[in-house]
């Protein structure tokens, strides 16, 4: 199964990745290490992870307050946000309305 990440999504994850490292040397790998097991968490299980809207899925980070909102296009795991907990919850939403966006703001292939 591919992964791919919506281009904010992997903004979002560069963010996070910034912002821990400058908090403390080495915590932003850490961060995507804590990503890395999550998202080969949902590739083994893709519906596993707790459904919160109709074809969206959220797997929480063991480690860190983060969620991977995902949806699920045939073989194909398409990551719409890495949303921080503790904020504005579902400020994603708007990137679901127009399916031409989101193939549009599609990134590479992770996996």
């Amino acid at each position: 199964m591919k992964v791919r990440f919506l281009i904010p999504a992997q903004s979002e994850v560069d963010d996070a990745v910034a912002w821990y490292d400058s908090q403390s040397r080495s915590l932003g790998i850490q961060f995507l290490d804590d990503l890395d097991r999550t998202v080969r968490r949902i590739v083994a299980y893709p519906l596993a992870s707790t459904k919160i809207e109709e074809g969206l899925r959220r797997c929480l980070l063991s480690r860190f307050p983060y969620g991977i909102i995902y949806g699920i296009d045939s073989e194909t795991v398409i990551v719409i946000a890495v949303a921080h907990l503790h904020r504005e919850p579902r400020y994603w939403i708007d990137r679901l309305l127009d399916s031409e966006t989101i193939l549009k703001n599609m990134d590479t292939p992770i996996l």
